[in-house]
């Protein structure tokens, strides 16, 4: 289990610090098992701005950029190949001697086809955060030049793993983890509570739950008019410093409420579903194609959701691909359910 100290602290109201909370964690049973601040790998590298960028005089692809890397770097010549460079565009750049992990290299100053070059401006990929985009990175209009990238995306925060035994699912959030340690005396656990929002239609689809063995309550909500795409840089970050790769912000959403509050969640697109209940019910050796783009056949110990149309979910482990939320998902509903965890814990180990 990976958290952030900023997420910790969301739940948790103290100024003690990193040493002393893993410290308290070992203290409790909740080993730590690594401590580690990824964004210390990317302090050297600096907001910037592009001052002019002109076409190299010795090759189609490149451009000749001067840009403003704050105090001391306020003009510096850098050769960059990425087609988005253009004058004004807030950057970010590596000085020679700065480590890019997302390329093995470090950077020298040199000439690129008869040009000086002082530097690299860098995509999210080359620092190691992100997918290619064809493109340099591109910060916001108002960044000011001359700052630790690591310090203005709110990176520079401790990364803590624990190991959690079977016996402490309570600890497999960050919520949990924060009222262990306000239990053991180390700060104040922050009040929490959601507002309850008020239906305005009836949902289309409803329960029917014939396994109550694994699944002792399930709730369900619909949900029309969202607009699924890349979730914000905020939640995608949180996710990806705790080693989850963003994937569209409905599937952002549900692994955020789960590491968060303890609280798995599944979205169905509403349109893809057959009929108006959905079922928890025993398998019957189906076979269905999972998220995963895997095969999975389930047997009668197996908790699974079906619509008309048969298996669409094998309960509380994955969703399947045919009633999956992608970037047209418009209607959705969500799952919420209580599930056994001797059951969950041996149909993952049968089904792998």
């Amino acid at each position: 289990m990976k958290f952030t100290l900023s997420w910790l602290y969301d739940h948790l109201e103290t100024s003690a610090t990193v040493e002393e909370i893993c410290a308290k964690l070992n203290q409790i049973g909740l080993e730590v098992e690594g401590v580690e601040n990824p964004g210390a790998a990317l302090e050297p590298f600096l907001t910037a701005r592009i001052l002019e960028a002109t076409q190299h005089p010795n090759a189609d692809r490149l451009q000749v950029c001067r840009v403003d890397a704050g105090p001391g770097m306020n003009d510096v010549q850098v050769v960059c190949g990425a087609p988005n460079a253009r004058a004004g565009l807030a950057v970010i750049f590596a000085k020679p001697g700065t480590y890019v992990p997302g390329l093995d290299i470090t950077i020298k100053a040199g000439k690129i086809r008869g040009e000086a070059s002082g530097g690299m401006l860098c995509s999210l990929r080359e620092l190691g955060m992100g997918e290619d985009t064809g493109g340099i990175a591109e910060l916001p209009e108002d960044t000011l030049p001359g700052q630790s990238y690591a310090d203005f995306a709110g990176l520079d925060d401790v990364v803590i793993e624990i190991a959690i035994t079977p016996n402490r699912g309570d600890a497999l959030s960050v919520r949990g983890i924060a009222r262990d340690l306000a239990a053991a005396g180390l700060g104040t656990l922050r009040p929490w509570m959601a507002e309850a929002v008020e239906g305005t239609f009836e949902s289309p689809i409803t329960w029917e739950n014939s396994y109550p063995e694994a699944c002792p309550w399930v709730l369900g909500r619909t949900i029309r008019g969202v607009k699924n795409g890349p979730s914000p840089e905020w939640l995608r970050r949180k996710l990806e410093t705790i080693g989850l790769r963003s994937i569209s912000t409905l599937v952002d959403i549900t692994n955020y409420f789960c590491f968060d509050l303890g609280r798995p969640l599944h979205v169905f697109d509403v349109k893809k579903l057959s009929g108006s209940r959905l079922t928890l019910c025993h398998g019957a050796g189906e076979t269905f194609k999972a998220l995963d783009g895997q095969d999975y056949t389930v047997t009668p110990d197996d908790c699974v959701i079906t619509d008309a149309n048969g298996v669409q979910s094998v309960a509380g482990i994955m969703g399947g691909e045919a009633s999956g939320a992608d970037e047209g998902t418009t209607d959705v509903f969500v799952e919420c359910a209580l599930f056994d965890p001797v059951h969950i814990a041996l149909s993952c180990r049968r089904l792998g």
